[in-house]
Protein backbone atom coordinates (compact mmCIF):
# COMPACT_ATOMS: atom_id res chain seq x y z
CA UNK A 1 0.00 0.00 0.00
CA UNK A 2 1.63 3.44 -0.64
CA UNK A 3 2.71 5.92 2.06
CA UNK A 4 0.07 8.40 2.93
CA UNK A 5 0.61 11.65 1.45
CA UNK A 6 1.61 13.68 5.02
CA UNK A 7 4.40 11.10 5.21
CA UNK A 8 5.52 11.33 1.75
CA UNK A 9 5.53 15.19 2.36
CA UNK A 10 7.42 15.12 5.08
CA UNK A 11 9.82 12.76 3.78
CA UNK A 12 10.94 15.44 0.99
CA UNK A 13 10.72 18.52 3.45
CA UNK A 14 13.36 16.68 5.75
CA UNK A 15 15.54 15.79 2.48
CA UNK A 16 15.19 19.02 1.16
CA UNK A 17 16.99 20.63 4.53
CA UNK A 18 20.10 22.69 3.60
CA UNK A 19 22.83 22.62 6.02
CA UNK A 20 26.52 21.40 7.01
CA UNK A 21 26.11 17.88 8.35
CA UNK A 22 24.63 14.65 7.57
CA UNK A 23 20.88 13.69 8.28
CA UNK A 24 21.04 10.74 10.48
CA UNK A 25 18.26 8.15 10.12
CA UNK A 26 17.86 6.24 12.75
CA UNK A 27 15.56 3.06 13.50
CA UNK A 28 14.31 0.80 16.37
CA UNK A 29 15.06 -2.94 14.77
CA UNK A 30 12.09 -5.43 16.26
CA UNK A 31 8.60 -4.13 15.15
CA UNK A 32 10.07 -1.71 12.65
CA UNK A 33 12.65 -3.23 10.42
CA UNK A 34 11.57 -6.72 11.69
CA UNK A 35 8.17 -8.22 12.43
CA UNK A 36 7.87 -8.77 15.77
CA UNK A 37 7.93 -12.85 16.63
CA UNK A 38 7.13 -15.00 19.55
CA UNK A 39 11.12 -16.44 19.29
CA UNK A 40 13.40 -13.16 19.66
CA UNK A 41 15.89 -15.48 18.00
CA UNK A 42 14.18 -15.79 14.68
CA UNK A 43 13.76 -12.07 14.23
CA UNK A 44 14.91 -11.04 10.61
CA UNK A 45 14.80 -7.74 8.52
CA UNK A 46 12.21 -8.05 5.64
CA UNK A 47 13.79 -7.97 2.56
CA UNK A 48 12.50 -4.18 1.65
CA UNK A 49 14.19 -3.09 4.88
CA UNK A 50 17.74 -4.36 3.75
CA UNK A 51 17.52 -3.42 0.53
CA UNK A 52 16.78 0.44 1.75
CA UNK A 53 19.22 0.16 4.85
CA UNK A 54 21.87 -0.72 2.29
CA UNK A 55 20.83 2.06 -0.15
CA UNK A 56 21.07 4.80 2.94
CA UNK A 57 24.65 3.10 4.02
CA UNK A 58 26.41 3.47 0.75
CA UNK A 59 25.51 7.64 0.48
CA UNK A 60 28.31 9.65 1.71
CA UNK A 61 29.14 9.98 5.19
CA UNK A 62 28.90 14.00 4.70
CA UNK A 63 25.01 13.53 3.48
CA UNK A 64 23.69 10.51 5.72
CA UNK A 65 24.79 8.40 8.48
CA UNK A 66 22.63 5.09 9.52
CA UNK A 67 21.85 3.53 12.70
CA UNK A 68 20.25 0.63 14.39
CA UNK A 69 18.60 1.68 18.24
CA UNK A 70 17.64 -1.11 20.24
CA UNK A 71 16.77 -2.96 23.31
CA UNK A 72 18.94 -5.59 21.95
CA UNK A 73 22.66 -6.50 23.06
CA UNK A 74 25.18 -5.00 20.61
CA UNK A 75 25.72 -8.66 20.04
CA UNK A 76 22.79 -9.56 19.00
CA UNK A 77 21.83 -6.78 17.08
CA UNK A 78 24.31 -7.35 14.70
CA UNK A 79 23.85 -10.78 14.21
CA UNK A 80 19.98 -10.81 13.34
CA UNK A 81 20.27 -7.37 11.69
CA UNK A 82 22.92 -8.34 9.10
CA UNK A 83 23.96 -4.04 8.50
CA UNK A 84 25.74 -3.20 5.92
CA UNK A 85 29.01 -1.27 6.30
CA UNK A 86 28.93 2.22 8.18
CA UNK A 87 26.12 1.25 10.13
CA UNK A 88 25.85 2.55 13.82
CA UNK A 89 24.84 0.27 16.68
CA UNK A 90 23.45 1.52 19.68
CA UNK A 91 22.45 -1.75 21.37
CA UNK A 92 20.91 -1.93 25.04
CA UNK A 93 18.89 1.47 24.91
CA UNK A 94 22.30 3.56 24.23
CA UNK A 95 24.65 1.23 26.82
CA UNK A 96 26.71 -0.33 24.20
CA UNK A 97 27.81 1.09 21.21
CA UNK A 98 29.65 -0.04 17.78
CA UNK A 99 29.77 0.28 14.16
CA UNK A 100 29.92 -2.40 10.83
CA UNK A 101 33.53 -2.12 9.23
CA UNK A 102 34.11 -2.22 5.83
CA UNK A 103 35.13 -6.06 6.47
CA UNK A 104 31.76 -6.58 7.89
CA UNK A 105 33.12 -6.79 11.48
CA UNK A 106 31.59 -5.09 13.77
CA UNK A 107 33.87 -2.46 15.72
CA UNK A 108 32.69 -2.18 19.83
CA UNK A 109 33.15 0.51 21.96
CA UNK A 110 35.03 -0.56 25.66
CA UNK A 111 32.20 -1.08 28.10
CA UNK A 112 32.49 -2.14 31.79
CA UNK A 113 30.18 -1.64 34.50
CA UNK A 114 31.37 -0.36 38.28
CA UNK A 115 31.61 -3.09 41.08
CA UNK A 116 28.18 -2.20 42.69
CA UNK A 117 26.77 -1.87 39.17
CA UNK A 118 28.12 -5.43 38.48
CA UNK A 119 26.40 -6.58 42.30
CA UNK A 120 23.16 -4.92 41.47
CA UNK A 121 22.76 -6.86 38.14
CA UNK A 122 23.48 -10.08 39.90
CA UNK A 123 20.62 -9.48 42.25
CA UNK A 124 18.22 -8.16 39.37
CA UNK A 125 19.26 -11.48 37.24
CA UNK A 126 18.95 -13.53 39.84
CA UNK A 127 15.44 -11.96 40.91
CA UNK A 128 13.89 -12.43 37.58
CA UNK A 129 14.69 -15.99 37.11
CA UNK A 130 12.96 -16.65 40.20
CA UNK A 131 10.27 -14.92 39.01
CA UNK A 132 10.70 -16.17 35.04
CA UNK A 133 11.05 -19.90 36.44
CA UNK A 134 7.79 -21.36 38.05
CA UNK A 135 6.10 -19.57 34.66
CA UNK A 136 5.11 -21.18 31.48
CA UNK A 137 6.41 -19.14 28.39
CA UNK A 138 8.38 -16.48 30.76
CA UNK A 139 12.23 -16.24 30.02
CA UNK A 140 14.87 -13.85 30.90
CA UNK A 141 17.32 -12.12 28.83
CA UNK A 142 21.11 -11.51 30.13
CA UNK A 143 22.66 -8.13 28.70
CA UNK A 144 26.28 -6.81 29.73
CA UNK A 145 24.22 -3.76 31.48
CA UNK A 146 20.41 -5.23 32.21
CA UNK A 147 18.12 -8.27 32.59
CA UNK A 148 15.24 -8.75 30.82
CA UNK A 149 11.92 -10.51 31.79
CA UNK A 150 9.89 -11.53 28.40
CA UNK A 151 6.03 -12.64 28.66
CA UNK A 152 5.29 -12.86 25.33
CA UNK A 153 4.63 -16.42 25.19
CA UNK A 154 2.90 -16.51 28.47
CA UNK A 155 -0.74 -16.38 29.40
CA UNK A 156 -2.13 -13.35 29.87
CA UNK A 157 -2.73 -13.58 33.67
CA UNK A 158 0.68 -15.13 34.41
CA UNK A 159 2.10 -12.09 31.95
CA UNK A 160 0.29 -9.76 34.11
CA UNK A 161 1.54 -10.99 37.24
CA UNK A 162 5.38 -11.81 36.39
CA UNK A 163 4.88 -7.86 34.94
CA UNK A 164 3.79 -7.03 38.31
CA UNK A 165 6.50 -9.03 40.34
CA UNK A 166 9.17 -7.74 38.00
CA UNK A 167 8.36 -3.78 38.55
CA UNK A 168 8.40 -4.62 42.14
CA UNK A 169 12.11 -6.25 41.78
CA UNK A 170 13.27 -3.26 40.28
CA UNK A 171 11.69 -0.79 42.67
CA UNK A 172 13.23 -2.52 45.54
CA UNK A 173 16.81 -2.43 44.14
CA UNK A 174 18.94 1.04 43.02
CA UNK A 175 18.53 0.56 39.28
CA UNK A 176 16.21 1.64 36.34
CA UNK A 177 13.40 -0.19 35.34
CA UNK A 178 11.33 0.30 31.52
CA UNK A 179 8.50 -1.62 30.30
CA UNK A 180 8.35 -2.44 26.21
CA UNK A 181 5.83 -4.65 24.62
CA UNK A 182 5.65 -8.08 26.77
CA UNK A 183 8.90 -7.40 28.67
CA UNK A 184 10.21 -5.24 31.89
CA UNK A 185 13.71 -4.61 31.27
CA UNK A 186 15.76 -3.86 34.75
CA UNK A 187 19.09 -2.05 33.88
CA UNK A 188 22.22 -0.74 35.84
CA UNK A 189 22.91 2.22 33.91
CA UNK A 190 21.27 5.13 33.45
CA UNK A 191 20.30 5.11 29.90
CA UNK A 192 17.36 5.56 26.90
CA UNK A 193 17.08 5.93 23.17
CA UNK A 194 16.51 9.19 23.40
CA UNK A 195 19.73 9.77 25.59
CA UNK A 196 21.38 8.00 22.32
CA UNK A 197 19.81 10.08 19.92
CA UNK A 198 20.88 12.90 21.40
CA UNK A 199 24.60 11.71 21.50
CA UNK A 200 24.43 10.30 17.80
CA UNK A 201 23.20 14.16 16.73
CA UNK A 202 26.30 15.88 19.05
CA UNK A 203 29.49 13.83 17.30
CA UNK A 204 28.14 13.38 13.82
CA UNK A 205 26.96 16.81 13.66
CA UNK A 206 23.50 15.78 12.03
CA UNK A 207 21.67 18.59 10.58
CA UNK A 208 18.85 16.76 10.88
CA UNK A 209 17.32 13.50 12.33
CA UNK A 210 14.86 10.87 10.86
CA UNK A 211 13.77 7.82 14.00
CA UNK A 212 11.41 5.00 13.44
CA UNK A 213 10.07 3.35 16.29
CA UNK A 214 7.03 1.27 17.32
CA UNK A 215 7.57 0.61 21.54
CA UNK A 216 7.01 2.62 24.06
CA UNK A 217 10.75 2.77 24.87
CA UNK A 218 10.99 4.55 21.12
CA UNK A 219 8.93 7.57 22.97
CA UNK A 220 12.11 8.91 24.50
CA UNK A 221 13.68 9.00 21.21
CA UNK A 222 10.96 10.67 19.53
CA UNK A 223 10.67 13.54 22.30
CA UNK A 224 14.15 14.55 22.20
CA UNK A 225 13.34 15.39 18.36
CA UNK A 226 13.59 18.66 17.14
CA UNK A 227 11.33 20.83 15.30
CA UNK A 228 12.83 20.10 11.58
CA UNK A 229 13.53 15.96 13.28
CA UNK A 230 10.64 13.58 11.58
CA UNK A 231 9.61 10.87 14.33
CA UNK A 232 7.63 7.82 12.48
CA UNK A 233 5.80 5.45 14.78
CA UNK A 234 5.40 2.26 13.21
CA UNK A 235 1.84 0.60 14.35
CA UNK A 236 -0.93 1.41 17.04
CA UNK A 237 -0.59 2.85 20.07
CA UNK A 238 -0.13 6.60 21.34
CA UNK A 239 2.67 8.33 19.98
CA UNK A 240 4.31 12.27 20.04
CA UNK A 241 6.02 11.30 16.49
CA UNK A 242 5.20 13.54 13.84
CA UNK A 243 3.55 10.72 11.38
CA UNK A 244 2.26 6.86 11.62
CA UNK A 245 2.98 4.75 9.23
CA UNK A 246 1.03 1.06 9.93
CA UNK A 247 3.87 -2.15 9.34
CA UNK A 248 6.92 -3.20 8.68
CA UNK A 249 6.53 -3.38 5.23
CA UNK A 250 5.74 0.69 5.08
CA UNK A 251 8.41 0.77 7.44
CA UNK A 252 11.30 -0.22 4.76
CA UNK A 253 9.04 1.82 1.99
CA UNK A 254 9.74 5.09 4.11
CA UNK A 255 13.25 4.39 4.33
CA UNK A 256 13.65 3.26 0.71
CA UNK A 257 12.17 6.83 -0.35
CA UNK A 258 14.36 8.74 2.31
CA UNK A 259 17.02 6.76 -0.10
CA UNK A 260 15.64 7.95 -2.66
CA UNK A 261 15.72 11.60 -2.31
CA UNK A 262 19.02 12.13 -0.39
CA UNK A 263 20.85 10.29 -3.21
CA UNK A 264 19.76 12.85 -5.51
Amino acid sequence: MPLDRPVLDAIAALAALDGEGPVLVASDFDGVLAPLVDDPSASRPTPGASAALTRLAALPPGRARTALVSGRNLAALAELSSPPAGVLLVGSHGAERGAVLGSGAVETLPFALEPDQADALRAVSDGLEAIAGPVDGAWVEHKPSAAVLHTRRCSPEDARRSVEAAVELGASLPVHTMQGKDVVEIAVVETSKGQAIDALRAELGAVAVVYLGDDVTDERAFAVLHEGDLGIKVGPGETVARVRVSTTDDAAEVLAVLAEHLER
